[in-house]
């Protein structure tokens, strides 16, 4: 008798699935954690392998299935899935979701960026062979392309799912009328349906509540927000006015990027912001992946981190998900909603 063995070892945290907590995406059969992990500018870009393989091995160990990545993440642009690829060939795949996406600019021509099919799915293959997966979980159209017909986008991402290379599509940055459309064309032609859509969106940055969310909602797409703590905004780094020399605004952005972020009373609403999570017990930036969080309709948060403890503060959001009216209401007056 021939005795399967498995082709790597896996040593991760045995209870890793007891804690977290983990979201249907819209109307799919496919739940993701209420907190994933992308590797947007820091794995592959200005943090290397070692951190990236720490935060990959540890945010699996909380519960973390989901890693999202881009053709256009890392430096060069496309190092990310490199570097991750890397690490992911030493986790059990069957057990994560990976996502990449395409649309912005990769080589030089015409072929190189937005929403044409041989764009798209060059780009994926391209990924493909960076990652070294045979597939992805989710490929998005990471934005919409007003000069491309929305079919000839979409047929693109039906095609790498019948040639096997996606097993679900999605979009990113699209607007809600864009999002309907999109939705509209696949269903009609009995594609593949758009199984999530990865906004903008945190406590300052709120445009998708009016415009997208009533749209997501009512077709059963899922929603991912993207850089729900403003890009460290919304976190304690950031709250005396000076830049940590590890953070990102420090090694990437520059001093020009905070001053302009917190302009306009902007600390002044932080530090309003960082006093109500105080009296919730949580860290601001816990307190902001809960609001996050506080529509259903909303999979998960898609956090970024350049460190495995950051991971694990921003898990512990999970512990404490309700607000009462007074406190949404008060958010709501803190950031002039």
């Amino acid at each position: 008798m021939v005795q399967f063995m498995p082709e790597h070892q896996f040593n991760f945290a045995e209870n890793r699935y007891d804690k977290m907590l983990y979201r249907r995406c819209g109307r799919s059969g496919l739940h993701l954690p209420a907190i994933s992990l992308g590797a947007w500018e820091t794995f592959g870009g200005y943090k290397g392998a070692d951190v990236a393989k720490e935060c990959l091995f540890g945010a699996f160990d909380l519960g973390i299935t989901h890693f999202d990545l881009a053709n256009n993440y890392g430096t060069p642009p496309g190092n990310a899935e490199i570097v991750c690829g890397k690490i992911i060939k030493e986790m059990p795949r069957d057990e994560l979701i990976i996502s990449s996406k395409a649309g912005y600019r990769m080589w030089p021509g015409p072929y190189g960026e937005w929403g044409s099919r041989k764009y798209i799915i060059a780009s994926c293959d391209q990924s493909l062979k960076r990652m070294g997966l045979e597939y992805f979980d989710i490929f998005y159209s990471h934005r919409f392309d007003s000069e491309t017909p929305l079919e000839e986008t979409m047929s693109a991402l039906e095609s790498l799912v019948r040639q096997g290379k996606a097993l679900y599509v999605g979009i990113s940055s699209y607007s809600g009328a864009a999002t309907q459309q999109a939705a509209g064309i696949m269903a009609s032609r009995n594609w593949t349906p758009i199984l999530i859509h990865q906004p903008y969106y945190n406590m300052l940055g709120r445009g998708i509540e009016s415009d997208l969310l009533p749209q997501t909602k009512r077709l059963g797409i899922g929603v991912i927000p993207f850089c729900p703590l403003a890009s460290g905004l919304l976190t304690s780094k950031y709250l005396d006015g000076n830049m940590p020399e590890d953070s990102r605004a420090a090694q990437k952005w520059g001093k020009e990027w905070l001053d302009r972020s917190l302009a306009n009373d902007r600390m002044k609403t932080l530090h309003e912001l960082n006093d109500l999570a105080a009296k919730r017990g949580q860290t601001l930036a816990q307190m902001a992946l809960a609001w996050i969080l506080r529509f259903p309709e909303v999979t998960s948060a898609l956090i970024g981190a350049s460190s495995l403890q950051q991971i694990q503060e921003n898990v512990a959001a999970l512990d404490n998900l309700e607000f009462t009216e007074e406190e949404l209401k008060h958010i709501d007056a803190i950031t002039k909603i």
